[in-house]
């Protein structure tokens, strides 16, 4: 597979008319955070069992000569969601009212991003002109994707009877079939009022008040007052220092951390050879993603919460320990995670060579499945992953951070290539981006093959209950049979499978030309001039 080329801009994304509106911006003079912000709305109609303006949203934004800047746009709990809300359940529900218990910050993250755009990117276009592809999608319609269409399809039984569920997402009834036009009117006029007012009428604003009225009537422990108090945050991300690289990712209360600490641990045991396309270096990536894994879930939370300085998990001295403690010729016991996930994961690259990596998430299919019928909007269920007992890492509080699978990431290479790549997928977005950068940076794969390769998944995702190490069919059958001499419990799936992730990438060379690649597992593209 060869990549596809640019050399004044290029964007990936999982849905190609998303790549569309991005590029449409970059022709436009638009930089990389505006065409990112037109690709983001855009995924937000067209994949809507995917992401939406009622999720979360994280960033990494890299321009020559400036530092690594990144936005987190995660909502808290609301000042309602106590743990007596909840008396007599063992856990949050995953969908419904209840599951719908935090503020929605993927829209400030845009308005962060465009202000960001417009004082250090010498950004013009105005923020209207960045809706108008989702504006039309919304109000004219899309044709429905098989994603789409199989997703309701499977969570239909648990989502029908949610509040605006049916109204939004089945046609009189009936289940969109692939091809069908799709619309949401409702969402549209929403659309149009921020393109109208800004991003801070969502929290603060005619929106605000409209979205506040709308969770009080489903029930949802998330106020009015609770949109009014979020702001998203500029921070500097985290960053590792590799053989070859530095991979920058995001901070707590996201497992950036662990995707860094996989490739930190992968790249003290490598061996001239080993990459995800055969045993030893598929052997190597799930067994440092099991020691990242357990020190994320041993540390990770909202960061006002955390008792240890993430910085600290990415020194020589823990990666050293944990690479010190994989077994190279069996695999280790594996306590399953448990984390869902649903996202859409994009990139720009523009023509002054500034690049954007940009996560947003609703959490599983649907999100809560509850749309608020005033706004149009779905709200995520991001805050069902607190714990409901009290004093552990993750405990439900009003006004705390839920811990985040979403992960945006870069790569500086040493020869001045820079790496945008990331995916959806729950606890497999750390499991891709390690094959996405080990293919590329150490296997010998373009960008594009890096992506589309057969891959790997070791635990759940998707709502998916097993614990096996899956693997799509089209690995050959020696390291089917080596993995499974080595103690793994492989599982086969299909040759591309969604639950792998929706992956992509981009990469910007220092001769200014760029090289992207897009997910077949996906409905995406890279669009590039």
């Amino acid at each position: 597979m060869n990549p596809i080329l640019g050399s004044r801009g290029a964007v990936v994304a999982p849905h190609s008319l998303a790549s569309q509106a991005g590029l449409d911006i970059l022709r436009e003079g638009g930089n990389a955070i505006e065409a990112t912000i037109a690709v983001a709305s855009t995924l937000a109609v067209v994949y809507p069992h995917m992401t939406g303006i009622g999720g979360d949203a994280f960033w990494l934004l890299h321009a020559p000569g400036q530092g690594m800047n990144s936005i987190d746009a995660c909502g808290a709990a609301g000042a309602k969601a106590t743990r007596e809300l909840y008396s007599g359940l063992d856990s949050i529900p995953w969908r419904g009212p209840l599951a719908a218990n935090t503020v929605a910050g993927t829209v400030s993250g845009w308005g962060a991003a465009y202000d960001y755009s417009r004082t250090r990117w010498g950004g013009r276009l105005p923020f209207a002109r960045l809706l108008e592809s989702a504006i039309r999608y919304a109000r004219e319609g899309f044709p429905v994707t098989r994603s789409q269409e199989e997703n309701t399809r499977a969570k239909l039984a648990e989502l029908v009877n949610q509040p605006g569920f049916a109204s939004t997402f089945l046609d009189r009834g009936q289940i969109p079939a692939y091809g069908q036009p799709h619309r949401f009117p409702v969402l549209a006029d929403t659309f149009e009022q921020l393109a109208r007012a800004g991003a801070e009428d969502f929290y603060r604003g005619e929106l605000a008040r409209q979205i506040g009225a709308d969770l009080a009537a489903i029930g949802s422990p998330v106020t009015a007052a609770d949109l009014a108090s979020h702001q998203a945050r500029i921070k500097p991300p985290l960053q590792l220092r590799l053989s070859n690289a530095t991979v920058y990712n995001m901070a707590p209360p996201t497992q950036g951390l662990a995707s860094l600490q996989i490739l930190g641990i992968y790249d003290r045991i490598r061996q001239s050879g080993w990459n995800p396309d055969n045993a030893e270096g598929v052997h190597a990536l799930v067994e440092a993603t099991k020691q990242a894994f357990l020190l994320r879930d041993r540390h990770v939370t909202d960061p006002a919460h955390m008792t240890v300085d993430p910085s600290a998990l990415l020194s020589n001295k823990t990666l050293d320990a944990s690479a010190a403690a994989i077994p190279l010729h069996h695999a280790s016991p594996w306590p399953a995670p448990v984390s869902d996930g649903d996202t859409t994961w994009m990139g720009v690259v523009d023509a002054e060579g500034r690049a954007v990596s940009m996560i947003q998430s609703i959490y599983f299919e649907f999100g809560s499945g509850v749309v608020l019928l005033g706004s149009g909007i779905w709200w995520q269920n991001r805050g069902c992953s607190f714990d409901l007992k009290p004093g552990r890492l993750r405990s439900l509080e009003p006004g705390r951070k839920p811990f985040h699978t979403l992960n945006p990431a870069m790569a500086a290479l040493d020869d001045g290539r820079l790496l945008v790549y990331g995916t959806m997928g729950g606890e497999g977005q750390p499991q891709t981006q390690a094959a996405v950068f080990s293919r590329y940076v150490w296997g010998g794969h373009n960008v594009r093959s890096a992506v589309a390769a057969p891959r790997w998944l070791l635990g759940r995702t998707w709502a998916e209950q097993s614990t096996t190490l899956k693997l799509e069919s089209r690995y050959p059958p020696h390291v089917i049979q080596s993995l499974r001499k080595l103690g793994h419990p492989v599982e086969m799936v299909a040759d591309f499978d969604e639950r792998m992730g929706h992956a992509g990438a981009l990469v910007l060379h220092p001769q200014g030309w760029i090289e992207g690649g897009e997910d077949p597992r996906s409905d995406g593209c890279v669009a590039a001039w």
